[in-house]
């Protein structure tokens, strides 16, 4: 699909009201046919997913990209598509894409669910910014045993590492991801938005947030901050959940959503 001068690669599946689902940096848009689009589809809606750009097979452009851009994409998308208004769930970067294009373009999106979200970056979230461009910049290659180890303290829960089972899983899967490559370098930008909560205010489109107890990347406070700003918008926050409480806990998770989308 073409859409603001790039390609975005896409899949539908199911039939109903549609729902557009946006991922996170650096991951690919089938992630949520693991667990949530099966759901959806089940509780009689229609999903589509894609790619950001940045990761394959949509555009890989060049240089560094903003959430302006990203939102562009999704618009477009949206427009190409001829789903509009239509509900929207986005996950972490795909949160943020979501409530900006409920900002900008309330007569596409129909209502949002805002997974592991935030308006802002507080100290430590911009410290780890910092390291991981330093990290990217620097030009080493660390040991794929290393990095899966690394990624899964900072993205899943204590419940699920402490389990041994679970851990071994986790590690092997992220193991193995790592190997496959190093993301989307083109995304390192995104998330210097600066402090969006009296952008907010302005959204009129309803919402829930939801906030995973356990998470570094975006923890409740700063869900919670989203939630508040956003006029109407509810806040379910879910324990033993890390920033990928949609993959630890995907039934809670997926019932928070479908309960919210049957009603909004």
């Amino acid at each position: 699909m073409s859409t603001n001068g790039i390609q975005l690669s896409y899949q539908r599946s199911g039939s109903g009201d549609p729902v557009l689902l946006i991922m996170g940096s650096n991951a690919a848009g089938h992630v949520w046919t693991m667990h949530q689009t099966p759901a959806l589809n089940a509780a009689g809606y229609e999903t589509i997913v894609f790619d950001n750009r940045g990761i394959a097979p949509s555009s890989v452009p060049p240089g560094e990209y903003t959430l302006a851009d990203m939102v562009a994409d999704t618009r477009g998308l949206i427009e190409a598509l001829g789903i509009g208004p239509c509900r929207v769930v986005g996950t972490s970067m795909g949160a943020m894409i979501a409530q900006e294009l409920a900002l900008e373009s309330p007569e596409l999106v129909r209502s949002a669910v805002l997974i592991a979200t935030r308006s802002r970056s507080d100290a430590t979230r911009r410290a780890m910014a910092r390291a991981d461009r330093a990290l990217r910049e620097s030009g080493v290659e660390l040991p794929a045993t290393y990095q899966a180890m690394r990624t899964v303290l900072e993205m899943l829960s204590p419940a699920t590492l402490n389990d041994d089972e679970a851990a071994t899983g986790w590690l092997e899967i992220f193991e193995l991801m790592t190997g496959a490559g190093r993301g989307s370098a083109g995304q390192l930008g995104v998330d210097t938005i600066g402090d969006r909560r009296p952008a907010l205010r302005r959204v009129t489109v309803p919402c829930r947030a939801i906030a995973f107890a356990d998470d570094l990347v975006c923890p409740p406070h700063l869900v919670a901050e989203v939630a508040d700003a956003i006029p109407g918008c509810d806040l379910v926050e879910l324990p033993r959940c890390g920033h990928l409480g949609n993959l630890e806990r995907p039934d809670a998770v997926n019932s928070a959503i479908i309960e919210f989308l049957d009603k909004n």
